[in-house]
């Protein structure tokens, strides 16, 4: 008995000294002042990460501009590359499904926390090229916005046991698989695909067009469009087509055809379509163009357990629509997980996130058509405060904290907008990852990829270089590492009560009721520091610098460690006494 008193004596001094004595300068876990209070194993933390949807993670990726896994499909349909990298910056460059398996199986997601990967839409595109800009490049389908078949994969993308594959190994890692899909419009006919398929609205010598004279070589007068997609399919500047409206929903966007998604009348396949090679397409009864769509994007989830959609163009799309699709591929995804469960991650159900210019954080009347999150462009409009995001955080925590029924997509860079600035991603992340909502993580921000070549007339190109595996910052790549696999861990940082506990240092907690997940972050700290914590740990707890790496125990009301800039504490395990 005397021999448990003293231990027991020992362990309370060893409390009382790792609350009042300075914490060791290495980042190894804070040791108390006697031996027999230092943990024999590293400490577990304790984690809730929540569902999906309260704590969406989610890697968004140009599929052909990540990781070339497969180099045998890079020229397939004889697209070929140019040789001035000037002229190249919108051809393919030989990324695929297969690079987006090997990147999962080395880890590369999972070191990030990521719970989710968005691919760029993987169905068939036009396979040759149009006018890019102010006729300064040749514009080729490698973003994925330019469909063609619906129903196929593209060539250059991979093939179906590829796709199974990458699906496969996703799922076996707890990591989602979400589709960009766009429904306001296919692609533009090219001259390439043209020929290919048929459309006789070419003039001779049409295969030696260039970029001056690529439009003289097609008859745009020649009634024979309509064996291509056709006036009860879409809107388009063509002979036998019916204008482009004025509105939203019936415009043409970039003068691309625009879907006739709203009308009520039955359609037959497109003579194209009905005669195209190795399709999947079948006439559905009495079926409308929306059906017909929201059949062939359901058929990728029942097929191949697809977990997710990003959509695009939200807001040049009847609501309606989004909502048909959002139930066929919720029914969809039930009846492929029911077949597969062994393969399925849980049984969570389908998620619909998507682009509607201009958002903040707040509900919109689209979460009411299917949508569970939509992109937060405030997050990078007011990208000049994240060093001080106290504002934004009190915000967003208003809009999101609990369960309101909706979620966010914050986000520094993407494709369309423009690159965060690369000397400030060490904050960017930060912000970005301790953000109440969802978030958005474009491919290359956590490495520093640097901008590509682009016109003028067209800067967005400059926002889809190639992913810089050899030149991958590693600080920063660490740096993002921490604070993701801390958010995936803490359902509290997306849906938890925000407090400010100390403004400077900035200090902040996060509760989530539901779960009793509790986090304290302290950002631009460094040194040895004290950070309260308020009510949100009490006295005696133990607690890990997600960050440091620092085992810590409160001590009235606050924690000393040595900080190394940001300081992310989560409860762990207390220490046992050795035996």
């Amino acid at each position: 008995m005397a021999v448990r008193q003293l231990l027991s004596l020992a362990f309370a001094l060893s409390l009382l000294a790792a609350c009042t004595a300075p914490p060791p300068a290495a980042p190894a876990p804070q040791a108390a002042a006697s031996a027999a209070s230092a943990p024999a194993q590293p400490i577990a933390p304790l984690t809730v990460a929540g569902t999906f949807a309260d704590n969406a993670i989610v890697y968004a990726l140009i599929t052909d501009r990540f990781d070339n896994g497969n180099p045998a499909n890079d020229n397939a349909y004889g697209r070929k590359r140019e040789a001035a990298p000037q002229d190249d910056v919108a051809t393919f460059h030989g990324g695929d499904l297969k690079g987006v398996t090997n990147k999962l199986r080395d880890g590369w997601f999972k070191q990030l926390g990521v719970n989710a990967i968005c691919i760029s839409a993987p169905y068939e595109q036009i396979h040759g090229w149009v006018v890019g800009g102010s006729k300064e490049f040749k514009r080729y389908a490698y973003d994925g916005d330019d469909a063609l078949d619906y129903t196929l994969l593209d060539a250059n993308i991979g093939t179906a046991d590829e796709l199974r594959e990458m699906v496969d190994t996703a799922h076996a890692q707890g990591i989602r698989i979400v589709f960009d899909v766009q429904m306001n419009h296919p692609g533009e006919l090219d001259i390439q695909t043209a020929q290919e398929l048929g459309v006789r609205v070419l003039w001779p010598g049409a295969s030696g067009a260039t970029l001056r004279n690529y439009d003289s070589f097609i008859d745009h007068s020649n009634f024979a469009f309509g064996d291509w997609w056709g006036r009860d399919w879409v809107r388009a500047a063509l002979p036998g087509y019916l204008a482009g409206g004025s509105d939203t929903y019936t415009m043409q966007v970039a003068s691309r055809p625009d879907f006739r998604t709203e009308s009520k009348e039955p359609v037959k396949l497109p003579r194209f379509l009905r005669n195209k090679p190795g399709t999947r397409a079948v006439d559905l009864t009495n079926a409308t163009v929306r059906d017909h769509l929201v059949k062939w994007l359901a058929d990728w989830v029942r097929d191949y357990g697809i977990d997710g959609i990003h959509a695009v163009s939200v807001q040049h799309v009847e609501p309606d629509t989004w909502l048909a699709l959002k139930t066929k591929a919720t029914q969809a995804l039930a009846e492929w997980k029911a077949k597969n469960p062994s393969k399925k991650i849980d049984d969570q159900p389908f998620w619909m996130g998507g682009e509607y210019p201009d958002l903040g954080p707040e509900r919109h009347a689209l979460n009411d058509f299917g949508f569970d999150a939509l992109v937060n462009f405030d997050f990078q409009r007011r990208s000049a405060g994240l060093e001080q995001p106290e504002p934004l955080f009190a915000r967003y925590a208003s809009a999101l904290a609990g369960r309101p029924g909706h979620s966010t997509l914050s986000f520094l860079s993407s494709r369309d907008t423009e690159l965060f600035d690369r000397s400030r991603l060490v904050d960017g992340a930060a912000a970005l990852l301790l953000a109440p909502g969802g978030v958005q993580i474009f491919y290359g921000d956590e490495t520093a990829r640097p901008a590509g070549r682009a016109p003028a007339s067209d800067p967005r190109q400059a926002t889809r270089s190639d992913m810089n595996w050899s030149s991958a910052d590693p600080a920063l790549l660490a740096h993002w590492r921490k604070l993701g696999s801390f958010r995936s861990r803490h359902v509290a940082l997306a849906r938890g009560t925000h407090q400010m506990l100390s403004e400077t240092p900035y200090v902040f907690s996060r509760i989530d009721a539901a779960s009793d997940d509790r986090v304290v972050v302290a950002m631009n700290v460094s040194g040895e520091v004290v950070i309260p914590v308020g009510s949100t740990f009490p006295d005696g707890r133990w607690l890990k610098d997600a960050y440091g790496g620092q085992q810590v125990v409160v001590a009235n009301g606050q924690v000393k460690l040595n900080a190394a800039r940001y300081v992310l504490l989560e409860r762990t395990a207390s220490p046992t006494l050795a035996q």
